[in-house]
């Protein structure tokens, strides 16, 4: 077998991994989250290792669609308040810093959304909102999820969350009638 036949084989399944895995996300669940990023002044974003780096994503997302976002950890985020929405990516749902920010948001009176593979964790105890991502993680309680994978580690989880919040972008994107051109308007230009 060469080496394309291999890697386009393993690309492939890791595509369909992640269909799979997404298939299995609670329409509801999803519902439910766009309309608390729709309907939050503001927006914090929180996330740790891979899973930041699909979090950071999305933040910058929601800047292109107008909303007031903050990445919890960057200098220039303000203090989180009443009525403000804290979305934590984290497949364990026990990250330790950001069960403390969940605790710290909750204290304050802003709602969390918990972006995870275990909805019954510490982080989850706190949310408000819970978007399950059905896949395996050995962080999670129990291994995770129901979606095998050839992966390691929290692979799956961090892909899945970068195209579910993706896909959340589409959905907002269609719910305020705000174009992909406008969305450009609002992009970094001191780059």
């Amino acid at each position: 077998m060469s080496m394309t036949t291999t890697s386009g084989h393993s690309i492939a399944a890791i595509a369909q991994e992640i269909s799979v895995c997404l298939s299995k996300v609670r329409a509801e669940q999803v519902q439910s989250a766009v309309e608390a990023l729709e309907s939050a002044p503001r927006v914090f974003c929180a996330g740790a290792g891979r899973s930041a780096l699909g979090v950071r994503g999305f933040a910058m997302r929601l800047m292109h669609l107008g909303k007031a976002v903050h990445v919890v950890g960057d200098t220039t985020t303000p203090g989180i308040g009443a009525g403000d929405l804290l979305l934590v990516g984290s497949g364990s749902g026990r990250t330790a810093g950001l069960l403390a920010s969940a605790q710290k948001a909750k204290d304050l009176g802003a709602s969390v959304l918990l972006i995870t593979i275990d909805p019954q964790s510490p982080i989850g105890h706190l949310a408000d909102l819970i978007v399950t991502i059905p896949a395996p993680s050995p962080k999670a309680a129990g291994g995770g999820g129901t979606v095998a994978t050839i992966q390691p580690m929290g692979s799956l989880f961090e892909q899945s969350l970068f195209v579910l919040l993706d896909a959340i972008v589409v959905l907002l994107m269609q719910r305020s009638k705000i174009s992909s051109e406008q969305m450009f308007a609002r992009h970094a230009n001191l780059e």
